[in-house]
């Protein structure tokens, strides 16, 4: 026959100071191995799925992480065109070979004799 071990006896006045989480309770081991238990297996499902909360609508992370790099992809490549651009720019000024180069302006300028009285 097989003789369970008699629980200890709760205290029979239990400090009225102490919050009921910190209150005798039977079976304590039993609760414990389950608590830990229990936290295994989420730290194992959130291992598996991400720490989601909801497993199964998990965001897929992939095709945003993809579209980012495209975009900042794009955004590098214009920005160096159009610094490429304004270099070559630059360099036809400087070799005179610019389209847009307009003629130096020709002095207009009527020389008015210089005379005390006008008449």
């Amino acid at each position: 026959m097989s003789t369970a071990a008699p629980s200890p006896s709760p205290p029979s006045d239990p400090d009225p100071q102490l919050p009921e989480a910190f209150h005798y309770t039977p079976d304590e081991e039993k609760y414990v191995l389950q608590a830990d238990a229990l936290r295994h297996r989420q730290l194992r499902s959130a291992m598996l799925y991400g720490s989601s909360r909801y497993w199964r609508r998990r965001q897929r992370v992939w095709p945003a992480v993809i579209g980012g790099l495209i975009l900042i992809a794009l955004v590098c490549g214009v920005i160096a065109l159009i610094g490429a651009f304004g270099r070559q720019q630059e360099l036809n000024e400087e070799r005179g070979i610019g389209q847009f180069r307009q003629p130096p302006p020709q002095s207009s300028i009527v020389e008015a004799p210089l005379s005390p009285n006008p008449t």
